[in-house]
């Protein structure tokens, strides 16, 4: 078991195995010392736990709990282009879409769900750029999707 792992299994979380993408795409791929991530729904099992608007179908915190699982995905794409989460070492970028009520201002909170968790897993080098933006609608109806920028040895 790798340290990352171990971290992982404190805060009784587990990367899934890389979910298969729903277009013409790869889940990630490396330039360079940096891994970058295909937008990653909150996929669970190959499922989205929950589907439509925040602000409307789905309040802001279930959408930030399903924020939470698309870092997971995030991690396990990054897994397989680079081999192990260990050789991560800085997150360096996360953009954050919500599908958004037109009413609803809260992205931010939304996408905190990931940047909280990024910062429990990798702690200070898990600070990272970020943005947060509302979209009218996300591939199968999904709340949130994030994109993953990763530093790595």
């Amino acid at each position: 078991m790798s340290a990352l792992d171990d971290r992982l299994a404190e805060l009784g979380l587990v990367v899934p195995a890389t979910s298969k993408p729903v277009a013409a795409y790869i889940p990630a791929v490396t330039s360079g010392n940096l891994v970058y991530t295909s937008g990653q729904l909150p996929m669970v099992d190959g499922v989205l736990p929950a589907t439509g608007k925040v602000g409307a179908e789905v309040d802001a915190e279930a959408a930030k709990l399903l924020a939470r699982n698309c870092v997971l995905n995030g991690l396990a794409a990054a897994r397989t282009a680079i081999g192990s989460l260990d050789r991560i070492t800085r997150v360096v970028k996360v953009v954050g879409f919500v599908a958004s009520d037109p009413s609803f201002t809260g992205q931010p909170g939304v996408i905190n769900g990931a940047s909280e968790l990024l910062g429990e897993i990798f702690g200070e080098s898990g600070a990272h750029a970020r943005s947060a933006v509302g979209v009218a609608v996300l591939p199968l109806d999904a709340p949130v999707e994030i994109e993953f920028v990763f530093e790595y040895a």
